[in-house]
């Protein structure tokens, strides 16, 4: 009887505070002056939207939508509004002037607290959704807990962990030191049941995804862009490991022939695709692979690279990279391929990341499809197609606002006044 009462007592009391915590939901009023529809384009004049627990309930005109007495007004009828941008390539634990041999002193617990910095600076430029592709010691997986948890401030992140690859690769080992130091990257793994197995230590350590690379790179030491990295075979059992887990694969590839490995094998996405062939755009439309083409990052590392630690053979390959990436990006769109927003910010500075929309813009994509990669494009591949990348009941409370029409100013984007994410504000006019 006594533990009945108990029972009945303990029911009684979670039923209020469940009551309680419904009547007292935190809800949020925004007054918009234009709101940005990304799917069809349009530009909705003076629209309110009402929030609530982070998530958007309503949008309508102040005449069919009242504030409700208790929500909290944000006032952003000067301004354009659109959804949180979304970045599929970045590099949160690394900094744009610690390139070559500079990254030998940076430590695993240093690239920690390096990542808390460059993932607020990444928010406050309207980034509210990042992909890390590549990260030491699960680095990136404590950052993203960090965040979920309200500990600091920055995007909703998608990690990788340590990128899985060949010895002497381009993602997966450490190449500046010499022989006698012996060095063997955490990320190495040669054939295919190795490969399956770092796939399975990376799940095991709760990544979110598998970034490997099928070819060289332009700022590892000792690998050449072009060179295929993995057979077909490893990459397939990569691929096949990570799917069984519910992992999308990530591949970095420049040259021709591991970008058509990677997208034969099934990954979601290759990542560079510089110099993608009409083979390899032919695969990659049919099997729906989403290219991540940063054609932005060219700029700083042939401008300020140098400066920045980039090695002189690195500044060669990126001389022989760059304008083909640009041109092969061109290509890709004309032929209907998928393409994502990334940048490889990390290597550029971090808050950077909107530079890169205007170039998509100079190389053939309208401001809208330019705006739909870092949004609807990104979201589809992140997996949350239903909760980001739109302003829509329903979906995270993301929202950023600019001073102009990035339809006619795509430049705009790279000065965000005001940033939320799951309803808080993180940035404000």
């Amino acid at each position: 009887m006594l533990v009945s009462m108990k029972l009945v007592r303990c029911s009684f009391f979670a039923c209020c505070l469940f009551l309680f915590g419904s009547a007292h939901a935190e809800q949020v009023f925004v007054t918009t002056g234009q709101l940005l529809d990304v799917e069809s384009g349009e530009l909705h004049p003076a629209r309110v939207i009402l929030i609530e627990d982070g998530r958007i309930v309503q949008i309508g005109t102040a005449d069919e939508l009242a504030r409700p007495p208790e929500a909290r007004h944000v006032d952003l009828s000067n301004l354009t509004v659109l959804p949180g941008l979304s970045d599929a390539h970045v590099h949160l634990t690394s900094n744009h002037d610690q390139h070559g041999f500079r990254r030998l002193a940076a430590s695993i617990p240093r690239q920690a607290l390096t990542g808390a910095r460059n993932a607020r600076i990444t928010l406050e430029a309207g980034f509210t959704t990042v992909r890390n592709v590549g990260a030491p010691g699960f680095t990136d997986v404590a950052l993203r807990d960090a965040i979920a948890d309200g500990d600091l401030p920055g995007p909703r992140l998608i990690v990788s962990g340590p990128p899985v690859g060949i010895t002497g690769g381009h993602c997966s080992d450490n190449n500046l030191l010499p022989p006698h130091f012996n060095a063997v990257g955490e990320g190495v793994a040669d054939g295919p049941w190795a490969v399956r197995q770092a796939v399975r230590r990376n799940v095991k350590y709760d990544v979110d995804m598998i970034k490997t690379c099928s070819t060289g790179g332009v700022l590892s030491r000792g690998t050449q862009v072009g060179a295929p990295q993995y057979t077909l075979e490893e990459l397939k059992a990569l691929v096949d490991e990570a799917h069984m887990h519910g992992r999308t694969v990530a591949s970095h590839a420049h040259g021709t022939l591991g970008v058509n490995n990677a997208i034969r094998a099934g990954v979601d996405s290759v990542e560079h695709a510089s110099f993608i062939d009409q083979e390899g755009i032919r695969l990659a439309r049919e099997k729906g692979t989403i290219l991540v083409m940063d054609i932005y990052v060219t700029e700083f590392i042939l401008g300020e690279g140098e400066a920045a630690g980039i090695l002189p053979a690195s500044l060669e390959k990126e001389r022989q990279t760059g304008a083909r990436q640009r041109q092969s990006f061109t290509r890709a769109l004309e032929a209907g391929v998928t393409l994502g927003f990334g940048t490889d910010a990390g290597v550029f500075p971090h808050g950077d990341n909107a530079k890169q929309f205007s170039r998509m813009v100079e190389f053939g994509m309208s401001p809208l499809q330019a705006i739909q990669s870092a949004t609807l494009v990104n979201a589809r591949l992140f997996g949350l197609e239903d909760q980001i990348g739109r302003i829509a009941p329903g979906y995270r409370a993301d929202l950023i606002a600019v001073a102009d029409n990035p339809l006619e100013a795509i430049e705009t984007l790279e000065r965000v006044v005001f940033v939320m994410k799951d309803g808080k504000v993180f940035r404000e006019p």
